[in-house]
């Protein structure tokens, strides 16, 4: 009976892992978020290490299969994989990778403290190292941290000070106090909601704040090209799809044109060489520029997926462009890790085996503006880009985000990646322009507001106002130097100092 029980109860933890997904992608739905962990933290409170861990095990397995299911599409219906296939290897990633909560909840069940607030710090900093553990490990898998819940909540007013892990952590141990208080009188819930009362003000007057101040602006023309990704790489279809593209390009009217990730799937010396010519004719004119997504390199040198940037003042450089080398690549899609080739000779998917670009690439100058691209996954890594902030004077004052996200076909990564982008955005204080094939091809301001955006899986263009940012966050300033190693020791820190009062507290 006993089981069945805790059967019953690690389902019910389950259920409420994977129902908070929502929050990342409807953000008014980030209370859920706080909810569904303050349960967790309750049921770890009144269990053993062993059984914190099963139930922290089963949160995060469901929490990461409901938010990152669309991997199913990319390995089933672009990848050939058979579905149980697909299946299995999704839910075994998410599994894996919630080894680190349960980790961090058989910690917390281990140096737990009677008193509520002792407790949920120590909640906090267990919870603070498990994300950075996912965001780092094996080159990190980032998607879904608990922080992009509250793009829109008054949390999110920390992300400028803290980034999206600092941010998690402080919602995090906010719901743990109210998960390790003790029902019975009233004013056992006095702290909690007084802490919540407090976060909540202070998040709010945090997010009012401009760290950063206005640096002019700039016209971008972002393409959406909302090529069928089973058509893109087909050499059938690839003349027909990259007629249309260009004439897309050159006929934007942007003093920045963007195209997205790939959006020329060929080498520059594998296209007809009129159609490059044309492109270099046309954003070598004064008052034009372009940004454009493509594979470069060769056999000897090796490949890379970058941006290539065209203006009158590129002509100069080697090929006569700006080039932006994609530098965080994604496993398995980017680059193969050592020992599973033999699960990507499954699939049908052309992969690349890319070279890395450099962390702190330089800007993209246009009209003054710095633009600074990154990559598609690449925005999920809020440190990396911050790394390009450092010394000030250099900072971007633009973001430009090119994707394709048709590998997951009309699914929620759509969604939860622009949530991610203005998640950035939010950190580092700078808009943040998103230049995508099918969604979201979108504006956002250096608060993390959209502006404008275009309907996700249609062809357009979408033309806007862009206000560059000067000046650094402090997230920036720490991130930018130090990268994620003072989060690393706050975790750390919380955890030991939990432990060495516990021990003192239970001395006679």
């Amino acid at each position: 009976m006993k089981r069945l029980r805790f059967l019953a109860e690690v389902a019910c933890i389950a259920l409420l892992g994977g129902a908070q997904t929502a929050a990342f992608i409807h953000t008014a739905f980030w209370p859920l978020q706080l909810l569904a962990v303050a349960l967790l933290a309750w049921r770890v409170s009144v269990a053993s290490p062993r059984r914190a861990a099963f139930l922290g095990w089963a949160f995060g397995t469901a929490w990461l299969c409901a938010g990152t299911w669309w991997m199913y599409v990319s390995m089933h219906r672009y990848g050939g994989l058979p579905a149980g296939l697909a299946a299995l290897a999704v839910f075994a990633l998410c599994a894996f990778l919630s080894l680190y909560l349960a980790a961090a909840m058989a910690a917390v069940a281990h140096w737990r403290r009677p008193a509520a607030l002792p407790s949920a710090a120590m909640f906090a900093g267990a919870w603070l190292l498990a994300e950075l553990a996912r965001g780092v490990i094996f080159t990190g898998f980032p998607w879904v941290a608990s922080g992009y819940a509250h793009v829109d909540s008054p949390f999110g007013g920390f992300a400028p000070w803290v980034g999206v892990y600092g941010l998690g952590a402080i919602a995090a141990g906010v719901a743990a106090a109210f998960g390790f208080s003790r029902p019975g009188a009233a004013r056992a819930w006095l702290a909690p909601v007084v802490l919540l009362a407090a976060t909540l003000a202070l998040g709010a007057i945090a997010g009012r704040i401009d760290y950063t101040r206005p640096a002019g602006s700039l016209s971008v023309s972002l393409l959406q090209g909302n090529v069928p990704q089973e058509e893109k790489f087909a050499m059938r279809y690839v003349r027909q799809a990259l007629a249309a593209t260009v004439e897309q390009l050159v006929s934007a009217r942007g003093d920045l044109v963007i195209g997205p990730e790939t959006v020329i799937p060929l080498l520059p010396a594998s296209l007809d060489p009129a159609v490059w010519e044309e492109l270099l004719e046309r954003f070598r004119q004064p008052g034009h520029a372009a940004l454009i997504g493509l594979p470069l390199g060769n056999e000897e040198q090796g490949y890379t997926n970058s941006a290539a940037g065209i203006s009158a003042s590129t002509a100069g450089l080697p090929g006569g462009f700006y080039r932006y080398d994609k530098h965080h690549l994604v496993p398995f899609g980017e680059f193969i890790p050592t020992g599973f080739r033999w699960f990507t000779e499954l699939m049908h998917i052309p992969l690349g085996d890319f070279n890395r670009g450099r962390l702190n690439a330089p800007s993209f100058i246009v009209h003054g503006q710095r633009v600074a691209p990154n990559i598609c996954y690449e925005d999920l890594f809020g440190e990396e880009l911050a790394a390009r902030f450092v010394p000030g004077e250099q900072a971007p004052t633009i973001l430009a985000n090119l994707s394709n996200i048709g590998w997951f076909g009309k699914t929620i990564a759509v969604a939860q990646h622009l949530e991610i982008s203005r998640m950035r955005s939010l950190e580092l204080q700078r808009p943040m322009v998103r230049a995508t094939n099918t969604g979201a091809t979108a504006v956002i301001d250096h608060r993390g507001v959209v502006l404008k955006s275009l309907p996700p899986f249609e062809r357009g263009t979408l033309d806007a106002s862009v206000e560059g940012r000067s000046g650094l966050t402090p997230f920036a300033t720490w991130a930018g130097t130090l990268g994620l190693w003072p989060l690393l020791a706050i975790g750390v820190a919380t955890l030991l100092a939990s432990g060495l009062g516990r021990r003192v507290a239970s001395q006679p």
